[in-house]
């Protein structure tokens, strides 16, 4: 039997592929289909279970999870020499992914929405229409670029150089900067139970502050226009678009946006905008009050200026002049009747 065993992994060791190829690594749930000439009781389509185990008919569970498909390959023919089920010189194994399942990941540090994410996702027909028997389907959403997104992207403070995947015992550092430079990064791919923890350098990096494939697409902000020329958002025309913006938009963009800006420069010039923002990890709301004349033509670094990020809200004020002329108005409101009845009754 050892000799056996001894030629069945040389056998097997010539069949395999190059081992610079990589291939995405099966998770529980996946889904592949086993073929096995003259072996018809141990071919068919089978699911990898929770366990992250291939259960064969007469075989107790063979562990799978984070092998490539030619790995499993060789593991099912090692499983069916040793049970002394088949030659090594007369067995032959193939082994075809036919359905991707999804991924649970568990993403923390600096993302927007850090915890726990699924990946790959079936769609409602996947879920009730059966495999299709064939090998070459990728799941092109089981990929670490897609879970990062999935917690809400990264964070303007993240180390992109040095992202942490963790599966089991095994831990891999991997850099993300090509995302933004356009230079090959690893884009690995992912399985049930796999950690990605992504570091904070403390310190905002402008280079990652704009959309990519593992950051924002754009932000949601709430926005509180000033009184004057308009009494609401509606008549001044801020509406949907007016409140989303790019990732990497600023303080500045959310101003303009709202119309706070502009306009006659002896009223308008000394209106004031604040940003309140919510720290979603602490809980503790900042404020910024600027400007806006400030905030336009003097504002350049980024705490002056920042970056918006998601949920802030903008309030616009008016200038003093606006102020003033807004006490006279009311003044007038309450003096004018005042001066009516008088005339009314004096003779």
């Amino acid at each position: 039997m050892f000799r056996q065993l001894i030629f069945a992994l040389l056998l097997s060791m010539l069949c395999l592929p190059a081992r610079g190829a990589k291939a995405l690594p099966v998770s529980p749930g996946d889904r592949v289909k086993v073929t096995i000439p003259e072996g018809e009781e141990f071919s068919g389509i089978f699911e990898v279970n929770l366990n992250g185990e291939l259960e064969l008919p007469f075989i107790r569970g063979i562990p799978v999870a984070g092998l490539e498909p030619y790995q499993l390959q060789e593991r099912i023919y090692q499983a069916l020499v040793r049970d002394g089920y088949f030659q090594p010189s007369y067995l032959k194994v193939s082994v075809n992914v036919v359905q991707w399942a999804p991924a649970e990941v568990f993403v923390s540090g600096s993302t927007f929405q850090p915890g726990r994410v699924l990946i790959n996702e079936w769609t409602p027909s996947e879920q009730t229409t059966a495999p299709v028997a064939q090998g070459g389907q990728g799941a092109f959403n089981r990929f670490l670029s897609v879970a990062l997104r999935s917690a809400g992207g990264l964070l303007p403070t993240a180390n992109v150089s040095a992202v942490e995947l963790i599966r089991g015992q095994q831990r891999r550092v991997l850099d993300l900067s090509g995302v933004f430079t356009g230079e090959p990064f690893k884009d690995v791919p992912l399985i049930s139970g796999d950690r990605v923890v992504v570091p904070d350098t403390g310190q905002e990096n402008p280079l990652i502050v704009r959309p990519s494939q593992i950051t924002p697409v754009g932000v949601k902000i709430y926005i509180s226009n000033l009184t004057e020329p308009a009494n609401s958002n509606a008549t001044s025309a801020i509406g949907r678009d007016a409140t989303s913006f790019p990732y990497g938009s600023r303080f500045s963009h959310a101003v303009v946006s709202g119309n706070c800006a502009g306009g006659t420069i002896l009223t308008n010039a000394y209106r004031r905008a604040v940003l309140v923002r919510v720290d979603a990890t602490t809980g503790k709301t900042t404020t910024l009050d600027k400007g806006v004349e400030e905030l336009l033509r003097r504002s350049s670094s980024n705490e002056n200026n920042p970056y918006l990020m998601p949920t802030d809200a903008v309030a616009c004020y008016d200038s003093a002049v606006v102020n003033f002329s807004g006490v006279l108005r009311i003044l007038d409101q309450i003096i004018s009747p005042g001066v009516l009845l008088y005339d009314l009754f004096t003779p």
